[in-house]
Formats: structure tokens, sequence, C-alpha cells
């Protein structure tokens, strides 16, 4: 007989590997059925971005009614503008608090109460990742 040729070494046994099985070929995990739940769905504003929006028009107002009158020369349009924002961003502030807790109250009455399923299912390993 002859000596293996490097093709011949090459090619994979027909006897089982110690590598682990691929996802496909292991048992499904059994899912143990879920208890329906009753989940309210609504949809809730962000109330940050309401306050931030409220302060911008709040600095905007102030801009404009500061530059409306004539400033001080003592003073300043700068240093004018800056101060009355304490007063109109505040005040920005707090209208758009108002109007987005407004719209929470009025998206509560239109939330709606449904049915839900809780289930935990575990992923299936990628292939090279390191089981725990």
């Amino acid at each position: 007989m002859s000596d293996p040729t490097p093709n011949e070494q090459a090619r994979p046994s027909a006897a089982p590997s110690a590598q682990p099985q691929p996802a496909a070929a292991q048992p499904p995990q059994q899912v143990q059925p879920a208890q329906p739940e009753q989940v309210t769905v609504r949809r809730a504003p962000k109330i940050p971005a309401f306050l931030v929006v409220g302060g911008l028009l709040g600095f905007l107002g102030t801009l404009i009614a500061t530059s409306l009158f004539p400033a001080d020369e003592e003073v300043g349009f700068a240093t004018l503008v800056a101060y009355f924002s304490l007063y109109g961003i505040t005040f920005g502030v707090l209208v758009g608090a108002i109007v987005g807790i407004v719209l929470d109250r009025r998206s509560s009455k239109r939330a709606r109460t449904l049915q839900a399923e809780r289930e935990t299912v575990d992923p299936a390993p990628i292939e090279g990742e390191l089981e725990q």
C-alpha cells in the first residue's frame, strides 16, 4: 500500500466529533403557557419635550419683547435680555408643563385594556458563543 496523500489526510473523518451540536439539533425548550394578564395601553406625551419647547418659546418671547423697547445705554441690550429671560424661560417651562399634563390626562382617558401573555424564551446560542 502507498502512503496517504495530503488530500486524503485533509478529509474529515466519519467519527463523531467533540464539537457541540448546532442549535437546530438541540431539543426545543418547553415553554410553559402563561396566564393572560390585563394591561393598559395608551400613547403618553413626553413631558421633558414640552418643558424644553416651552423654555425655548419663553426665551424667544423674551427676546422679541425686549427688542420692542429701547434699551438703557448704561445697562445694554444683552444684559436686559439675560435678566428678563429668567422670567420668560420660567413662564415658558411652566406653560409647557401645564400643556404636557393636560395632554397626559387626556391620553389616559383614551387608554385601552388588552389581554397579554408573558412568555420567556431563551435565545438560541450563536455559533462560537461560550455556554455557561
